[in-house]
């Protein structure tokens, strides 16, 4: 399979005077799996159409392997793309679908059936290749959708929510097949989705969009112990990381009070100033039940199995703990609730950026 550096640079979208896309630049390496996540509305599926040539582009230019592509149809592009609704010809067999592109091109029979066997091959269809798409479950349609972009042998493979009309179980084992087969092309792939687990499982590069714009770029750790703002802290990490407001104090024995009264220990590394307003983040599994800490009284007790959740109320705010042990809790339950210092985030309660 070949590969190729996507570079998207200042683009833009309007509809009408409605502006979609804001001014977004990526930098997509070679052979990478590189995951635009966001909630609905932000502008990803849009960004991937325009990639594909589905869309215009109102400003700034996308170029693949190093060729600018935004007058280019999307059968010079050199891509191929899975869709949400995998899109199959219900009268084709899985061979034929898996083909219609080659066919279309008039390639070979010969190196059109070498292609679609080797395609079948690694996603497991062999012996599904006369079959219908009827006669398939969820899981099996979307391979075929898989293996009609590989037959092609694309130097970019773009992908549009592929795994959202799958149950929750199936979404676990297809994504695995997806990273699988990645590790295997290591063909240059470009995945939409609002789902943040899948984002972080999957991907090298993260992209987090939101209102059209590029909130921060980064691998999945970096993007989860180093939130550049509070909108990626809240959208990365999953139960979402806790906020709670109140004041940096600096004078004596530096701490951050809460607005609902209480304090809370500052990250040694934060330089925010005496007095500034701000938000404390904290994700759940770096929240200690603690006879030192804060009191709280228990709202919401979940047991998962390998984890419990715990929903608590300070004043009234409410937080989320995360905790392996087995915890003996009962709704109105009184406890103390104490942050690890050194997890602790601050964010600037006006602008939401890190301080």
């Amino acid at each position: 399979m070949l590969v190729a550096r996507v570079k998207i640079d200042e683009v833009q979208k309007s509809f009408g005077s409605t502006l979609i896309l804001k001014g977004v630049s990526i930098d997509i390496p070679d052979g990478s799996f590189t995951v635009l996540v966001g909630p609905s509305g932000c502008g990803k599926s849009t960004l991937l159409r325009m990639l594909a040539g589905l869309e215009n582009i109102s400003a700034g230019e996308i170029s693949i392997d190093e060729r600018v592509v935004n007058l280019l149809p999307p059968k010079d592009r050199d891509i191929a793309m899975v869709f949400q609704n995998y899109a199959l010809y219900p009268h084709m067999t899985v061979r034929d679908n898996m083909a219609f592109s080659l066919v279309l091109a008039k390639s070979p029979q010969a190196d059109i059936d070498e292609r679609v066997d080797i395609a079948a091959d690694i996603l497991g269809l062999t012996p599904l290749l006369d079959r219908f798409p009827r006669q398939l479950s969820g899981g099996q349609r979307q391979r075929v959708a898989m293996g009609r972009a590989i037959v092609r042998r694309p130097k970019v493979f773009l992908f549009d929510e592929p795994l959202s009309n799958l149950d929750a179980k199936l979404r676990v084992t297809m994504r695995s097949e997806i990273k699988r087969l990645h590790l295997r092309l290591k063909t240059t792939s470009v995945y939409v989705t609002h789902d943040q687990i899948e984002a972080m499982t999957m991907a090298d590069q993260i992209v987090v969009m939101n209102d059209g714009r590029i909130e921060q770029i980064g691998t999945p750790l970096e993007l989860y112990d180093n939130p550049s703002n509070r909108f990626v802290a809240g959208f990365i990490g999953s139960p979402a990381m806790n906020f709670l407001e109140g004041t940096v104090r600096r004078n004596g024995d530096p701490h951050f009070e809460l607005s609902s009264g209480g304090r809370l220990e500052l990250n040694p590394s934060s330089t925010a100033a005496d007095g500034v307003k701000a938000m404390y983040g904290i994700r759940p599994e770096h929240l200690d039940i603690d006879p030192m800490g804060i009191p709280a009284q228990v709202q919401m007790v979940e047991p998962t199995g390998s984890e419990t959740l715990v929903v608590a109320r300070i004043g009234d705010q409410e937080l989320t703990g995360v905790y392996r042990e087995r915890h003996d809790l009962a709704v109105g339950a009184a406890i103390n609730l104490k942050p690890r210092m050194e997890h602790a985030h601050l964010f600037d309660l006006v602008t939401g950026q890190r301080i």
